[in-house]
């Protein structure tokens, strides 16, 4: 995956991009060059060549007879290629049905009839390439008009020439340009990669930049800023960034404060109905031990308002629960327990030993410095949480696990939890039935068991059993004696700590 990520990187393509240009640049500029070159070359020895033969045809034949013999024919091509500026000159002389080479024996393979039929149709001098065998040649035809004593004017004379030169030279020269061109190539392509690096360096500054400020404002460092260069898209780039990344600061700020306040006022208004909510606390504890001697309608009354006192009290001491979580003011007051021990005692305190099935270690059995009152929050909660919410049967299971930690499980026999709703389940307030204005619990018992357990380093999490019903899973780190240090704090318990947890 990383190889995949480096190759498909903007450097690479940056780099590929330039290298591709520059072939694509080199590649087009030296055929260019190679093919004007090369017809530079070729036309001016094929000038110099033809020029050469007129003037040296123009010069021998006034010196022979007309009509030629076989002799003369084979004199004048033998004359005419001695005068040649190379050694290398072939030439044929041809008068109607008679022709001569300059070399006996010579087939002169390189003229086609089709050079010859051109000759004679056109009185004028064609010149053509031929390659056999990997060699080039020239090929010259050139028809005679002849002027003599004997002509009554100057007229076609029916006598051809034609030279064939070998361009072994010319054809060095080319394939010395070839090989200029392709040496030539690889530096300009070495070129092309240093300035593609050099401008991919550029480029990826401030990308590397903008992503390493992206991270930071991850990580929660909301004053982070790109310094802008420049003027180019890039710094419109950084520029945008940095208004963002302003209105995001300004916005989370505005939120915290939003929070922050909010928090007081809860924390406010629970410590404030703390003290009236005591009093009305103990007056319906005189009215529910009078209930019985009254009549029947003021005797349900006074027990909807015990009942109602001690809901409300149960949600004050909740609110001022989180509160001190938010204000981080919860610490842990760590001890060495028995663990099984801590759940047994939980359970019986609430009455669930007949309604709960605990699966617990044997005493001593597993040990751990914990905060024994936060346990026991936990565990009620979760237990509360699953016989109200949940169905029978409730299991409640304590086992060890690698590491030095506690497992602890709740399982409930009921329809399960949403996949809407799992993600939710710990969320304040949070309820799946949003058509119920009201329930038993303060909507926060899952909250407050988060809390707890985070306190302690663990973890926990919701889920569905396989065979059916939700299952709560909480796992705690076991501390050693002596390998920590406990917290003082002025964290004491609420009252009424040993309620039921809440399910949204």
């Amino acid at each position: 995956m990383r190889t995949r990520k480096l190759l498909g990187g903007l450097r690479v393509r940056l780099v590929v991009a330039f290298a591709v240009v520059a072939a694509a640049a080199t590649l087009t500029t030296g055929a260019l060059t190679f093919r004007e070159a090369r017809t530079g070359v070729l036309q001016q020895s094929q000038d110099a060549v033809i020029e050469d033969f007129r003037q040296r045809v123009g010069d021998l034949v006034p010196n022979y007879p007309f009509p030629p013999g076989r002799s003369d024919l084979a004199s004048l091509a033998a004359d005419v290629a001695r005068g040649g500026r190379a050694d290398n000159w072939r030439v044929l002389a041809g008068y109607r049905e008679l022709s001569a080479t300059s070399t006996p024996g010579d087939t002169f393979e390189e003229l086609s009839p089709a050079m010859r039929e051109a000759v004679g149709a056109r009185a004028a001098t064609v010149f053509q390439r031929v390659s056999r065998g990997g060699r080039s040649a020239l090929v010259v035809g050139m028809p005679v008009t002849y002027a003599g004593p004997r002509s009554a004017g100057r007229r076609t004379s029916g006598l051809e020439l034609y030279l064939t030169v070998p361009q072994q030279e010319e054809q060095g020269y080319v394939d010395a340009l070839v090989s200029a061109i392709e040496r030539a190539t690889v530096p300009a392509l070495g070129l092309a990669v240093v300035l593609a690096l050099l401008a991919a360096r550029g480029v990826l500054r401030p990308v590397r930049e903008l992503r390493r400020a992206t991270r930071s404002i991850a990580r929660g460092r909301l004053d982070t800023r790109l310094a802008v260069r420049g003027s180019d898209e890039l710094a419109e780039l950084s520029h945008s960034f940095n208004e963002t990344a302003a209105a995001l600061e300004e916005s989370v700020a505005e939120l915290r404060r939003m929070e922050a306040g909010a928090r007081r006022f809860a924390a406010d208004v629970s410590h404030e109905l703390r003290t009236p909510l005591a009093a009305m606390s103990a007056v319906t504890d005189v009215l529910d031990e009078d209930a019985a001697g009254l009549d029947d309608d003021t005797a349900m009354a006074v027990r909807l308002i015990s009942e109602e006192t001690t809901k409300l009290a149960a949600l004050v001491n909740d609110l001022m629960e989180i509160s001190r979580f938010d204000a981080g003011a919860a610490d842990l007051h760590l001890d060495d327990i028995d663990l099984a021990e801590s759940v047994r005692r939980t359970l019986a305190a609430r009455g669930w030993q007949r309604t709960v099935a605990a699966d617990l270690p044997a005493p001593g059995a597993l040990r751990g410095r914990v905060d024994p009152r936060r346990l026991d929050v936990i565990v009620a909660n979760l237990v509360g949480n699953a016989l109200r919410h949940g169905g029978p049967p409730v299991r409640v299971r304590l086992r060890g696990a690698a590491g030095r930690e506690a497992v602890i499980e709740v399982r409930d026999g009921g329809a399960g939890i949403a996949d809407a709703v799992l993600p939710h389940v710990f969320d304040r307030f949070y309820k799946s039935d949003t058509a119920r204005s009201r329930s038993e619990g303060s909507g926060l018992g899952l909250a407050i068991t988060t809390e707890n357990v985070r306190l302690h380093g663990g973890t926990v999490r919701a889920a569905n059993h396989p065979d059916g019903g939700a299952v709560f899973t909480v796992v705690l780190p076991l501390r050693q004696e002596g390998t920590d240090h406990e917290q003082e704090g002025t964290d004491r318990a609420p009252e009424g700590t040993d309620r039921e947890g809440d399910r949204p």
